[in-house]
């Protein structure tokens, strides 16, 4: 048991855990806040949809939900930008390299 909790503390496993549940967390708030703010009111600008998922085009019967890709990409943006400064602001960009 010694020998795995020295394991834990070198490797920084803790921190990785905390910082994937934390991930996983903003996540979830940065689709709540897409798919409940940004789609219905883009969906609005646009045209008369209710959300900006709901918005397709048909081709010979073929579906083409292009609003839900907007909006997955919009989501990942917003997740990728909100990444980026916690990095850039926790300062933890120097963390993998040698000393």
């Amino acid at each position: 048991m010694k020998g795995f909790i020295e394991f834990i503390r070198e490797r920084g496993i803790v921190g990785f855990a905390v910082g994937f549940i934390l991930g996983g967390a903003v996540t979830k708030v940065v689709s709540s806040f897409v798919s409940d703010i940004v789609n219905p009111i883009l969906g609005l600008l646009l045209s008369k949809t209710r959300s900006l998922e709901s918005m397709y085009f048909q081709i010979a019967g073929a579906k083409i939900a292009w609003g839900h890709f907007v909006s997955v990409l919009i989501d990942f943006v917003i997740l990728s930008f909100i990444i980026y400064f916690a990095v850039k602001g926790l300062r933890l960009e120097k963390i993998d390299k040698k000393k």
